[in-house]
């Protein structure tokens, strides 16, 4: 896709419904909650109907879609998610503005009020368990503007409980955004590049302006799209991505040393010529695929010197 920018718009195709909020709904709608936005959720409300459109279609949302909504705020999203036909829930954290949610469905789209739900909870600890809507094995995909404190934390988190989190679309501090896709090589390139390549293929597809926000950020949004290619679900697939993300964290918290280095107390000799990696070689340099290389080797080295150890007992 093109790297777009979005700015405040009023496209007579964008303005044509009168369902989504605008920056008056906004503040009234704040006003009537008693709420205001804070630092501590990170909270920045989209007073733009364009700009939540956009995201919409770039996430590819429809009638068929599930979806899921972290922080919908005051419901700007929300509403152009629903517009779509979508059946949704929304997660939000703060209990004024999840008790609120259903009344501004209600006033501004009141039919699509039957496929819409919202749970007041810190979406760091939702799981299959907690969103029953979905615990089965249907895909769904996640659309939203995730507080920028917290937003490597949430993806990561929901793609290691949800396998069938299929793909997402979300707005995000541009400094995220590009860390997120980033690739091998790059200054940027760091743990949550590495990490969510465990789980599929991201790209950056469109940054925004600051005004379409209240109130207005002192950093720049962008919006990552992802795609989920990886879909293990067994204890085995679970054991090699713990070793592979211990790995990774190791590698990047001594990102200047070589591997040998950085991981010369985590991996069993033998580790690297196992895996055919080069230990003057720099974690940033490592892809995804050579990382889980490297979490093979040092597994099957391990499970190896256990072997020796307990047949030495029993000897």
């Amino acid at each position: 896709m093109n790297d777009v920018t979005t700015e405040s718009t009023a496209t007579a195709e964008e303005s044509a419904s009168g369902h989504l909020l605008g920056a008056a709904d906004i503040r009234r709608i704040a006003a009537e909650a008693g709420v205001s936005p804070t630092k501590k959720f990170g909270q920045n409300f989209v007073i733009d109907p364009g700009t939540v459109r956009r995201i919409v279609r770039e996430a590819h949302v429809g009638p068929e879609s599930h979806v899921l909504e972290v922080g919908p705020g005051l419901g700007s999203l929300t509403l152009a998610i629903l517009e779509s036909g979508a059946r949704m829930t929304a997660v939000e954290i703060d209990p004024p503005l999840a008790e609120r949610l259903p009344d501004t469905i209600a006033e501004f789209m009141p039919e699509a009020a039957d496929r819409f739900a919202v749970v007041n909870r810190d979406a760091l600890t939702v799981s299959p368990a907690n969103l029953p809507d979905f615990a089965d094995d249907e895909p769904f995909t996640l659309v939203a503007n995730l507080p920028y404190n917290v937003a490597t934390p949430i993806i990561l988190t929901l793609l290691e409980r949800f396998t069938n989190l299929e793909s997402f679309l979300v707005m995000v501090q541009k400094e995220v955004a590009d860390r997120l896709a980033a690739t091998p090589g790059s200054k940027i390139y760091g743990t949550p590049s590495v990490k969510l390549a465990w789980y599929g293929e991201a790209s950056r597809v469109g940054t925004i302006g600051r005004n379409v926000f209240w109130p207005a950020p002192n950093v720049d949004s962008a919006l990552v799209a992802f795609t989920r290619t990886r879909h293990d679900g067994d204890a085995r697939a679970e054991t090699l991505r713990r070793e592979t993300f211990r790995l990774i964290d190791a590698a990047f918290g001594q990102r200047r040393k070589t591997l040998h280095a950085a991981l010369k107390k985590t991996v069993p000799a033998g580790t690297f010529e196992t895996a055919g990696i080069d230990p003057t070689r720099r974690g940033e340099t490592l892809t995804i695929g050579e990382f889980t290389a490297l979490a093979e080797a040092s597994l099957r080295l391990a499970a190896d010197v256990h072997a020796a150890d307990v047949a030495e007992e029993r000897a």
